[in-house]
């Protein structure tokens, strides 16, 4: 018997544009997903914005005797809810991971649609890995724009598929890019810039984009990870380190909640206990359980050790460093390339879960821990209060259908639907 959330989720999903098959879309919500995951109410638009951060250091051409610095150029894409009367539908013209294949990428949102009036939404600020680009998670700036978010992605340079350059550039960079786009977004002039309410900012980052929300929200990182041969030149990163000026100058009142997705750096000491403890915002970690990249087990290590704020993890069992983050792998990315040794489909797929589910249950989780964080929805608490693997979760209803105290099962999922996931909280000073 179809319970009455999976026929709600039906329903929502119906209300979408219909996806036609075949094509690379960011925005299919399946039959199956989680109650949160299907789009909003809002129609949306989407921009692109071009930003420069004056006078930053060039890692890329700093020697031993010289730091020259640089304008840093940063392109972004916007998602916003766009005026009533806005066509639904886009395309998006997207570079491959192999940095030069272009690929059609459909969604929802149109184009230069004229913003909606009357109303601030929150900030999100979504972050790449390392490589990656600004449309690596539209599934999820999409999706949030639609409930009444503003979102934006980040091309950080030196970092993209096409403009990969020296990782001591990721290092340094990703916290400051971070900041300086909510910057910009909260002085933006124009239709957009008066729908923004950049007080209430959240911070979701994949990899690298983790790493940087991670510094960013107050983990400064250790004197160590300064030194690296391989890492950010001349001490360079001393600018991010924990106990540092400039790195407590980098914390920002604005953000109210951190998501990251397969965070890096745990693995390679970027961090300790001391330095994680200074994350004092709300953090949500989603993670996949056999990832090789970030290392399931360190990242489970920043869980246990962002003592100064109440954390969740979310895992995907037996998912690697793609869980939940990547669109699902277009079909350019299938074949063969000249100039990778693998084949691109690697970069976005996973070889034990759908990404479009991954992507669904990412859209549901990210949806209720921002309502809760940026909105003061205090009915999306609920959605939190799981037990810790949804296998466990014991189905008891009544002969009205309604649960019963025995009820354990995973609110927001139907029956059968959350297999392979697990679930954790630990409250500040756990």
């Amino acid at each position: 018997m179809r319970t009455s959330l999976t026929a709600l989720g039906l329903a929502a999903s119906l209300v979408t544009a219909a996806p036609v098959l075949g094509e690379n879309r960011a925005d299919r919500i399946r039959p199956d997903a989680p109650e949160l995951a299907p789009y909003g109410e809002h129609v949306i638009g989407v921009q692109t914005l071009n930003f420069v951060n004056p006078g930053q250091n060039d890692i890329v051409n700093t020697t031993a005797d010289s730091e020259p610095l640089y304008d840093r150029p940063l392109t972004v894409e916007v998602w916003y809810p766009a005026a009533e009367g806005t066509t639904l539908g886009g395309t998006y013209d997207v570079t491959l991971r192999d940095g030069k294949t272009r690929f059609p990428l459909h969604g929802q949102a149109a184009r230069d649609a004229a913003p909606t009036t009357g109303a601030r939404y929150p900030l999100v600020v979504i972050s790449h890995g390392y490589p990656g680009n600004r449309f690596l998670l539209t599934h999820l700036g999409e999706n949030l724009a639609s409930k009444g978010y503003v979102t934006v992605s980040i091309d950080h340079t030196d970092s993209t598929y096409s403009d990969q350059n020296a990782f001591g550039s990721t290092l340094l960079n990703r916290p400051i890019d971070q900041k300086f786009v909510i910057d910009q977004m909260a002085t933006l002039e124009g239709p957009l810039g008066a729908m923004i309410d950049a007080d209430n900012t959240a911070v979701i980052g994949y990899s690298m984009g983790g790493y940087g929300a991670l510094i960013f929200a107050g983990a400064g990182v250790t004197k160590g990870a300064t030194e690296y041969a391989w890492g950010t030149p001349n001490g360079l990163l001393e600018h991010n380190m924990a106990g540092t000026e400039s790195h407590a100058a980098l914390v920002d009142d604005r953000v109210k909640a951190v998501i990251t997705i397969g965070p890096w750096g745990k693995n390679a000491a970027f961090w300790d206990a001391e330095g994680l403890s200074g994350i004092e915002k709300p953090l949500m970690m989603m993670s996949g359980g056999a990832d090789d990249v970030s290392v399931y087990a360190a990242m489970r290590q920043i869980f246990a050790e962002t003592t100064g704020t109440t954390r969740h993890l979310l895992t995907f069992e037996g998912a690697n460093h793609n869980a939940a983050a990547p669109i699902p792998a277009p079909e350019e990315s299938w074949l063969p390339v000249d100039n990778l040794d693998f084949l691109p489909f690697e970069h976005y797929a996973d070889a034990v879960w759908d990404t479009n589910r991954m992507n669904n249950i990412a859209q549901h989780f990210s949806t209720a821990f921002l309502d809760l964080h940026l909105k003061d929805d205090a009915d999306k608490a609920g959605y939190f209060d799981l037990i810790e693997r949804a296998a466990d979760g014991v189905i008891a209803v009544d002969d009205d259908g309604k649960a019963t105290a025995e009820y354990t099962h995973w609110k927001g999922f139907a029956p059968r639907t959350a297999q392979g996931l697990t679930f954790e909280t630990l409250t500040k000073g756990q």
